[in-house]
């Protein structure tokens, strides 16, 4: 879902909010999101699932696929997200 039919499904529901201001939460809610995994602190949203930065190890060995050559990979972070119990079980019914 892009994020303009996410706006149009939101304001549909609460019709008493103008575009701008949805916009605006949103903003505010990835911004938060990012500022918060940044720090290295998790985000539990309840009934949804929680992101988390896990570190990935630096690689000495990888090596580039039409080359050839080794290549040093340094130590990355990702973000990772695990969906709740109840999210799973209302996308696998």
């Amino acid at each position: 879902m892009s994020r303009q039919k996410l706006i149009k499904q939101l304001k549909k529901r609460n019709s008493q909010l103008n575009q701008s201001e949805i916009e605006t939460v949103l903003d505010l809610l990835s911004k938060n999101i990012t500022n918060t995994l940044k720090r290295g602190s998790s985000i539990e949203i309840r009934d949804f699932g929680r992101f988390f930065c896990k570190k990935i190890k630096e690689n000495f060995n990888a090596r580039n696929p039409n080359t050839n050559e080794l290549i040093y990979k340094p130590e990355r972070v990702k973000v990772r997200f695990k969906a709740s119990k109840k999210l799973n079980k209302i996308i696998n019914e």
